[in-house]
This record gives C-alpha cells, structure tokens and sequence, in this order.
C-alpha cells in the first residue's frame, strides 16, 4: 500500500478558513479595501497570449530588484511568502537537522520544515511575547540549520530589534536565518540592505498585505547572489503566474496608494488600541495591521458576536501562550469606526463585566 513519508504523516494539519467568509474581513491581515486602480485596468487589457504562453519574470525581478535597491542575482520571485519559506526549508535542511523557530507565530515554518523530516525546535516567547533572544542563542548547536522569525510577528505583533537580529546571524553561520518581513509596510525597518553582504541571511517580503494583491500569491526573496543560486535550482521556473507578473509593475509604480492605505491602517491601529484601553481589555501593542487582544474564556462567543454584526476576527486561542486570544486586522479609516461600533456591542454583550487577564 502506498504510504506518503513518515514525516509528512507526523506533520501538524494547518486548517484556515476557506470558505463562508461574509462581512467585513478583519480575520486574515488583508488589504480591506483591494489593489491600486492601476492594477485593475492593467487586468483588463491582458489578452489571450498572456494566458497562452508561459510567463516571463526576468523583467519584472529587474523592476523589483531596482525599487528594493539589491541586485537581480540575489532576488527571486516567489508564489507568496509561503513558497520563499519552503524553498529555503528544502535548499537546506535534511532529516535530523533542527529549525529554532519562537512561539507564538507563523505555522508554515514548522510544517514546511517539519516536511523534510528536520527536528522543530519551538521556544516560547518572553513575557508579553518579547522575542527571547538570549534563549534563542543558547540552543543554536551544530545541528541547527534553520532559523525563522517573523518581523513583525504574527499573530503578536511584536518585533525584533535589528541588533538581536544581528548576534544570531553572527552566533550561527552555518544556519540559514530567514528574516520574514511580511508586514515591512506597516513597521517600516528592515534588514534587506544586510542580505547582499552577510551569507546566510534570508529576507522574505509579500504583496499580499499593504498592496492588495493576496489573490494574485506573489512575494519575493532576498539573500546572497551565491545562496540564491542554490534556492533557485529547487524552484520551479514558472513559479510565478503570468497575471501576477503582469500586475505587479502597476502596484509597485502606485506608491502613493500604498503609502495612503498604510497611513490608514496605522492611524487605524492607534484608534483601536486606545478603544482597547477604554474598554480595559489587554491587548498587545502591534507594528502590523493588525492587534492580538485578550477576551478570557468568552472568545467563542465574542467571535460570533463580531460575526453577527458583520465583523470576521480570527479566534487565536489554539496558538501557543495565546489561549483566550482574538486577532483583530485593521483597515482604512470608515471600516475602523465601523469596527469600534461592533467592539463597543460584542463586548458589552459577551463580556460584560470586563475581562481579567
């Protein structure tokens, strides 16, 4: 009887939502409010050779490299951030090697490292999910291959500061270290100008997030010329579709739309906090589009109580240290005030004495 891989038989099942998402979609970290126009009107003069043929990215990768400021040999473009992840977990790691990845945060790190039958290392966050840094260079060892940190992290928030980041690319030269900058937009610092010069560092971005285009699965890598030489011969060479590839030029060239959606989501994400603060829920303070809060045992029925007023929030309490958790992703400025309405009711309604920590 055919059997798929033993390690592929242990791996964790990673189950989002796929369907019946109706409302105002404040679960998934998305743009709430789509793409540039730009985008849409490039759509509609696409032709039937576009689909016909196999798709080209060499010219867009220049495009992206140039507004990125790295060079074309250390860039590669990805179907989102996820395959970035999987290239790397299969350019480096073999059975018996072991990944450091800090809890809570991003699934696909596990599952796509576990898949090649490598050892998860999971270390807990510090109190108020503070990146561990010193735990963290305690437990690099010869066998460590692989380290990923999300920056910011999802589903917290929380960062990492750059000289953290530095000692353990510094204390683990033989391990690739990848950077996921997912919600660069919404931070604003980053590591991309280190990727060139330092071996074996990885930077991962997407333009799913601030430019809208989550449908179209579209991301990009950084690292080393010679590195990626290494990633790209386990990629596919048309990993990338043609429609995306025909789009994103037009994203990237309207940065004044970017630049006016993320003013947004960050004005957007103050105005929830202190909504929080009001209504004497925790909360964690984010530099994503989104924030982690604490509703206690009443999560379920504050998810459903968001749900019936039109309002998805993603119910975070199956993530580890995050039991009693809902993450809230942040829009423009009309959804904002529409979303503190619905808080203000759900809150009233599933917890009306407050919620102690």
């Amino acid at each position: 009887m055919l059997e798929a891989r033993e390690a592929v038989r242990r791996l964790k099942e990673y189950h989002p939502p796929l369907g019946g998402r109706v409302g105002l979609r404040l679960d998934f970290n998305e743009n709430t409010v789509g793409c540039s126009p730009r985008v849409l009107e490039r759509l509609r003069q696409l032709q039937f050779e576009h689909l016909a043929r196999y798709p080209e990215r060499e010219s867009v990768e220049r495009q992206i490299a140039a507004h990125l400021g790295v060079g074309c040999a250390g860039l590669l473009l990805t179907n989102g951030v996820d395959e970035a992840i999987h290239l790397v977990c299969e350019t480096y790691l073999e059975p018996g090697d072991e990944v450091l990845i800090v809890v809570p945060t991003f699934s696909m790190y596990e599952i796509y490292a576990a898949a090649t039958g490598a050892q998860a290392i999971t270390i807990p966050a510090g109190p108020e999910f503070r990146y561990p840094t010193d735990e963290v260079l305690a437990r690099i060892s010869p066998r460590t291959r692989l380290i990923a940190v999300a920056n910011p992290n999802n589903p917290t928030g929380a960062v990492v500061a750059r000289s953290d980041l530095l000692r353990i690319l510094r204390a683990a030269p033989d391990a690739a270290v990848l950077v996921d900058e997912a919600y660069f937009d919404f931070y604003g610092e980053s590591l991309l100008a280190e990727a060139a010069g330092c071996p074996n560092l990885f930077v991962a971005r997407t333009f799913s997030k601030a430019y809208g285009l989550a449908g179209l699965r579209i991301g990009v890598l950084v690292g080393s010329a010679a590195q990626m030489a290494m990633v790209r011969r386990v990629g596919s060479p048309y990993n990338v579709n043609a429609v995306a590839l025909a789009c994103l030029p037009e994203a990237l060239a309207d940065q004044d739309y970017v630049r006016q959606y993320v003013a947004e989501v960050r004005q957007g994400r103050e105005q929830l906090e202190q909504e929080l603060r009001s209504l004497k829920l925790r909360f964690w303070p984010s530099q994503a589009n989104f924030v982690l809060m604490y509703i206690g045992e009443r999560h379920d029925a504050f998810v459903r109580a968001m749900r019936e007023r039109g309002i998805l929030v993603r119910d975070r309490s199956r993530d580890p240290g995050c039991d009693g958790c809902v993450r809230i992703s942040v829009g423009s400025k009309p959804q904002t005030e529409r979303l503190i309405v619905a808080l203000r009711e759900a809150v009233r309604a599933t917890v009306p004495n407050g919620v102690s920590a």
